[in-house]
């Protein structure tokens, strides 16, 4: 591997200066509304006796989740509105890189564990408690947290590898995989097709056991002979399924058919769809439709305006 290149140059959403700083208030103003909204879920599983169950504790994990899967690329794209060079360090953007995705990796692979409680609960309510104990929705919620971490390595160390000896220049906010393997100076043929099979197997594999769970639930909630019973379970589903049609659509979008050959802008919009608008989206999904976790989120907002 031959590196001449010490840094990248993020050139994110080519514009006026004016309409930068338009970007920078509407981007500034939904990354706050999404961290006070994931954060307000966390503490309403946290401090409410009546949401430790694993439905919830599963959702409080995901919205922490969200706070760090904004996180690692929101705060260095509102920087680079003021900045004049918007570069970034190599080792930076692959750290940014890794940890972007493994947490996007992780939210998928918490998508599937919510819908494999939810059709536990709702397919086999009378044997749910002996199956999702406490042993097992803790080792759930370690292995939700873990698994990108540990997956995301091998695409890291693959593009990281790649020569880079040409320009520096990535015609994105964040420093992501399909712009970098473009920039690359040695043949990355084959690592964009390990990439690229490693995104099919993950988004459609994650995307099918989904549908899958959701569609025993759908049957089973059919089955129900209560009408109350029947509005409670699919409101429950609703919300979730909203969820996973919003992250995975634009997922697919992006990373199941080869990036390259979508335009540059169209990119860009996309990633902003599922790495800014869906985290802010979320916790308004969650509690709107959730008559506990409303009452939860009423109950930490008289505690914080108390204080």
């Amino acid at each position: 591997m031959v590196n001449s290149v010490s840094h990248f140059i993020l050139l994110g959403f080519l514009s006026s200066w004016e309409l930068q700083m338009v970007y920078f208030v509407v981007f500034s103003v939904t990354y706050m509304l999404t961290l006070m909204g994931n954060a307000a879920i966390v503490c309403a599983v946290r401090w409410d006796q009546h949401l430790h169950t694993p439905m919830y504790i599963l959702l409080g994990n995901f919205s922490f989740l969200e706070i760090c899967y904004v996180t690692t690329t929101v705060p260095n794209m509102l920087a680079n509105f003021f900045s004049e060079t918007k570069t970034i360090t190599f080792v930076g953007c692959f750290i940014q890189f890794y940890f972007f995705f493994s947490f996007g990796c992780d939210e998928g692979f918490y998508l599937c564990i919510m819908a494999f409680d939810r059709y536990l609960a709702i397919c086999h309510p009378l044997h749910y408690p002996m199956i999702m104990t406490t042993h097992l929705c803790t080792g759930l919620v370690a292995f939700g947290w873990s698994v990108g971490f540990i997956l995301f390595i091998i695409p890291v160390a693959l593009i990281s590898q790649l020569s880079y000896c040409g320009s520096n220049i990535i015609h994105h906010f964040i420093c992501d995989p399909v712009p970098l393997m473009a920039l690359s100076c040695s043949k990355a043929h084959t690592t964009k097709i390990i990439y690229s099979t490693f995104n099919i197997i993950f988004i459609v594999g994650t995307f099918i056991f989904i549908l899958i769970s959701y569609a025993l639930v759908i049957l089973s909630v059919l089955r129900i002979p209560s009408a109350a019973g029947k509005r409670k379970a699919f409101s429950t589903c609703a919300s979730h399924l909203t969820v996973v049609i919003l992250f995975f659509v634009s997922v697919m979008t992006m990373y199941v058919q080869p990036g390259s050959e979508k335009p540059l802008e169209f990119q860009e919009v996309v990633t902003l769809f599922y790495s800014v608008i869906t985290p802010l989206l979320n916790p308004l999904i969650y509690s709107l439709r959730n008559k506990d976790m409303k009452a939860a989120l009423q109950k930490v907002l008289k505690m914080t305006t108390m204080k």
